[in-house]
């Protein structure tokens, strides 16, 4: 006879100040794992090549002959440096993700053990595809809409810390948006809403995902496009994969009561 859920953590609990002390240590090896990447990325590309890499999209549009400015008197010094730390925190992430799921893994189920871990990894990589996808092909499309469109009597020259938020909002926004399957698959898993009902919200979804992407994209076509279809694709995803991730991650209680 099998053992029941409840006993799968019998004997694990530990007192509070160990689960602090463990937390500090996990703390300390994420920073310190987040640290390393900061220091190898100083070393190689360094903060302003990092910067040049960031900027390329804006300045492969810009007219001939102009260029992006600092109104800050720091802003050539920190804007770099904290590109180079966002940097270093997504190259550090698997590690810092690992600390995270190492922790609160052994207050898990095994049924839930088999769910989480393939969400983290999977949000992880969406999130990356989503920044990705806003860089290498929405950014393009952009600069080349609103540089088309400036009069020919206005000299762009953006400003380096104006442009750095405008990237960290893009990149949060295609990241979040991209991460509709993680969301759907969580919903369903939770119980708080059906495979069926989430085929049946399938053409509110669609609606939503272009408001959506007509609120955060700049204004135009291209961009909010790029936006809301892969929303929509992603979200028939994430229907495929509740339905699988349900059958797959179910507990042993679950599983007795389907078949009695």
């Amino acid at each position: 006879m099998s053992a029941s859920p409840e006993d799968e953590l019998a004997g694990t609990e530990q007192p509070f100040v160990s689960h602090l002390i463990e937390l500090r240590d996990r703390l300390i090896r994420a920073m310190l794992a987040v640290g390393v990447a900061f220091g190898l990325l100083c070393l190689y590309p360094g903060p302003a090549g990092l910067y040049d890499l960031l900027a390329a999209p804006l300045v492969a549009h810009l007219p001939k002959g102009s260029s992006m400015i600092a109104t800050n008197v720091l802003s050539p010094f920190l804007v770099p440096l904290k590109i180079t730390l966002l940097a270093g925190f997504l190259v550090a992430l698997p590690v810092v993700l690992y600390q995270v799921w190492a922790f609160v893994a052994p207050g898990l189920y095994s049924h839930e053990k088999r769910l989480v871990l393939p969400l983290v990894i999977s949000s992880t990589v969406l999130f990356f595809v989503g920044v990705a996808f806003s860089y290498f092909f929405v950014f393009g499309q952009v600069f080349k809409f609103i540089q088309g469109f400036a009069p020919k009597s206005i000299m762009a020259a953006p400003d380096i810390e104006a442009y750095l938020g405008f990237v960290m909002t893009m990149f949060i926004a295609f990241g979040a948006a991209f991460e509709v399957p993680v969301v759907v698959v969580v919903l369903a898993r939770m119980g708080l809403v059906t495979v069926e009902k989430l085929k049946e919200f399938r053409g509110y979804f669609i609606v939503l995902a272009f408001i959506i992407a007509a609120v955060i994209t700049p204004p135009d076509i291209v961009s909010q496009l790029a936006l809301a279809i892969p929303m929509c694709v992603l979200y028939e995803l994430g229907i495929w994969a509740a339905g699988t991730f349900i059958r797959t991650t179910r507990a042993p209680d679950e599983e007795s009561d389907a078949t009695s």
